[in-house]
């Protein structure tokens, strides 16, 4: 299956959660079997091992391949960044967008690094979402249609898809978001994002405390609190996620505001994020605290706070890595080297 599904409510997203498939075991056993035989003292690689397994065990195929990457870029503006919770003003995300499609940005230089089809997906961003702290973000069938929207990006044809999002006033989503879904303070969730100090901090706290205890009441569960507090492309990214579950494509996710979007599926169903890795921990700090809540490990600490599917892109480099010595390197058989003593 691909991302063609389509879905007009957030009923029929719940209901779409329920049919996620599970792991391709036979296809992740025998990866592990191979490794096992590769001429290396077990576990000698570390996590590369556990990287090619995971592909296996997605992809449904032994070996994995990394013939077709692509990295998915979702742009789309929030209301909340009228109130000066950003460094840069709201104008900057459709700069970027044409800064993308020119070639000039860090994700363009990291795809071509990679060999990964980069593909930026503009919502509206003449029309940003609402003022979260005075209304929610998006009404259910805006929701609903950036979640689907999402969706349609995941087509046949590529094996591995990195998520990433460009938006100001994103990482203050994300800290809403986080909040409302596992608790604490706002404080615990906030960052500097975009470079943000001293009094525009202490606006972006208090509009993420603001917006969480305006709507506690009406969000219900996960899909309402992203409804309240997300944004066009947080949503999109969730739908990507779901669709490339349903077509058996392993998912590389970004930074904060990518986990953040996520992490409403995983809220939903514990299960949701399996066939996908967390390329880096953002030095956004809210970052860090959320991958425990979703017990992921991130693959690469580099203080990376860019978004634009920076960290996920260059992840791709490191499982070219894990692949390549899991199909290239000889068995203890084949090279004639003598195995594990008993």
């Amino acid at each position: 299956m691909d991302g063609t599904r389509s879905v007009a409510s957030l009923d029929e997203v719940r209901a779409l959660m329920a049919e996620l498939p599970g792991p391709d075991l036979a296809s992740g056993t025998a990866a592990a079997r191979r490794e096992a035989e590769l001429t290396k003292p077990a576990g000698a690689l570390g996590r590369l091992e556990e990287m090619t397994q995971w592909l296996a065990t997605w992809q449904g195929r032994s070996p994995p391949r990394l013939e077709r990457p692509r990295t998915a870029v979702f742009a789309a503006n929030h209301g909340v960044a009228a109130r000066g919770v950003s460094a840069y003003p709201a104008e900057v995300t459709a700069q970027m967008v044409k800064n993308f499609i020119d070639g000039g940005a860090a994700i363009n230089q990291l795809c071509e690094l990679a060999d990964a089809e980069l593909r930026v997906y503009e919502m509206a961003l003449d029309k940003p979402t609402r003022d979260f702290v005075e209304a929610p973000a998006m009404d259910e069938e805006d929701c609903a249609r950036a979640i689907a929207y999402g969706m349609m990006a995941v087509e046949q044809g590529f094996d591995l898809l990195c998520l990433g999002e460009m938006g100001i006033g994103n990482t203050t989503s994300a800290a809403a978001v986080s909040l409302a879904l596992f608790g604490g303070e706002a404080g615990d969730w906030i960052g500097p994002g975009t470079g943000v100090t001293g009094a525009a901090l202490r606006r972006k706290t208090e509009a993420v405390a603001e917006a969480v205890e305006r709507h506690r009441s009406v969000m219900t569960d996960a899909f309402e609190i992203l409804r309240c507090l997300g944004g066009q492309e947080l949503a999109a990214i969730a739908g990507a996620v779901i669709a490339a579950r349903l077509a058996r494509t392993p998912v590389v996710l970004d930074g904060y505001a990518c986990t953040a979007a996520a992490a409403v599926l995983y809220a939903w169903d514990r299960r949701a994020l399996d066939h996908c890795l967390v390329a880096h921990v953002s030095a956004e700090p809210g970052h860090r605290r959320l991958l425990g809540k979703i017990a992921k490990v991130p693959l690469l600490d580099l203080g990376m706070r860019l978004g634009e599917a920076s960290g996920a892109t260059l992840a791709v480099t490191i499982l070219r890595a894990a692949l390549a010595c899991h199909t290239g390197m000889a068995t203890f058989d084949e090279a004639g080297v003598s195995g594990k003593a008993d």
